[in-house]
């Protein structure tokens, strides 16, 4: 199939990109990378009256470090995410999550950004934010404000972004020599979606473990802060966790979806699966 016609502009600064969003509101939709609102345009999914290109606007690009956080801009493309020495050293967590991302085709066009605002469920950069604890900068023609990743992420292809609104970059706390990051997802092949996944960081001092957050995407409308099984890590020897007590404390956190493949009760036993990964996989830190 091929998308409806649909007025094309190409921008060159945010401040037309504003104008653009004022002047057509939820009519208008911006083009990032493309490679997942082409394909909902081509199936007439999505139907733009609008497309507002934003690959000229260089106020989105770039990745640096600014004070005590990493900045990455929304035009960001995944490769570039992946390769850059800025993300392995201040985001090790970012640096794991990026491999898992579509295939390396997509990761050429994909953006930062785009992915975030998309917030596809069973997508990893949503859960790995949130296990940063990253902030979204978020600009308008009437200013700007941050929200935190926790919050963005709203439902299924939902966030707080209004119409008029464009996710500018995205900050993420400089990662400390005692946190440790996790990421592991479990698909059938590499590059298809996950049936689940979990995007997680721990500080592990002299084998004890705190500030642990558990992330897992694909199980849910959003990805999901497993708190309630992170409290029972807090100020264990990783060596030494009651791991299962731990995995039934997730039933108290999240009660999975099912979805076209996988049963709630598959994703259960899955997320079981991640978490004594991850505990193990913190069970060999130490600072």
């Amino acid at each position: 199939m091929k998308p409806r016609a649909f007025e094309y502009v190409r921008a060159s600064s945010l401040d037309e990109v504003f104008a653009t969003l004022d002047n057509h509101g939820d009519d208008a939709k911006i083009l990032a990378g493309g490679q997942s609102l082409i394909a909902a345009m081509n199936m007439r999914f999505a139907a733009p009256e609008v497309i507002v290109d934003v690959n000229g606007v260089e106020a989105l690009k770039g990745i640096r470090v600014e004070g005590d956080r990493l900045r990455i801009g929304a035009m960001s493309r995944h490769v570039d995410v992946l390769n850059s020495a800025d993300v392995a050293k201040y985001a090790p967590l970012i640096s794991q999550t990026m491999p898992s991302i579509a295939h390396a085709t997509i990761r050429n066009r994909g953006t930062f950004g785009g992915s975030l605002c998309n917030a596809d469920p069973a997508s990893e950069l949503p859960a790995s934010t949130i296990a940063l604890g990253a902030v979204f900068n978020i600009q308008s023609s009437s200013g700007s404000h941050t929200v935190s990743a926790q919050d963005f992420f709203q439902g299924t292809y939902a966030t707080a972004l209004e119409d008029n609104e464009v996710l500018v970059s995205v900050d993420l706390p400089i990662t400390t020599p005692e946190s440790h990051p996790f990421f592991d997802e479990i698909a059938r092949r590499l590059g298809d979606y996950p049936m689940a996944g979990l995007a997680a960081q721990a500080d592990v001092v002299g084998g004890v473990i705190s500030n642990a957050r558990l992330v897992f995407f694909a199980v849910s409308e959003v990805a999901v802060n497993a708190k309630s099984a992170a409290t029972l890590l807090d100020g264990q020897p990783a060596s030494e966790v009651d791991v299962e007590a731990v995995c039934d404390a997730l039933a108290t956190d999240i009660e999975p979806f099912a979805d076209l493949t996988t049963s709630a009760e598959a994703k259960m036993h899955l997320m079981k699966v991640l978490l004594r990964r991850a505990v193990s996989a913190w069970a060999g830190k130490g600072a």
